[in-house]
């Protein structure tokens, strides 16, 4: 195994071990040419500021591995885990997005937007 394989496999684990560490994590993935993402990660950032444990965002430009894993077809994207474990997910609407209000309804907490 080459060791720009490694590097690779090491980042890989890496996201994956992140997530499986915590009890609740709300992990945003995004890709930063999206517009929808754009509009969308400072209100997750607002929201991670009270929650920064249980937070984390994933950029998902050059990772099909992770679209592939977590079955994200369109961004953003945000998935509650539980111990690891999916547990409920925020999937945009086409052409539209996620707002401040699903991010609330998912978290259970206001995200001030």
């Amino acid at each position: 195994m080459g060791k720009a394989t490694r590097q690779k496999n090491k980042r890989k684990r890496t996201i994956y071990d992140e997530i499986n560490k915590k009890d609740v994590a709300y992990v945003l993935f995004y890709a930063t040419w999206c517009p929808f993402s754009k509009r969308f990660l400072p209100i997750f950032e607002e929201y991670a500021r009270s929650n920064p444990k249980g937070c984390m965002s994933v950029i998902v430009d050059d990772r099909p591995d992770i679209c592939e894993e977590y079955s994200i077809e369109s961004y953003p994207t945000v998935i509650l885990f539980k111990k690891g474990k999916v547990h409920k997910r925020l999937d945009p609407e086409p052409g539209i997005g996620l707002d401040g209000k699903q991010l609330e309804e998912l978290t259970g907490k206001s995200s001030n937007r």
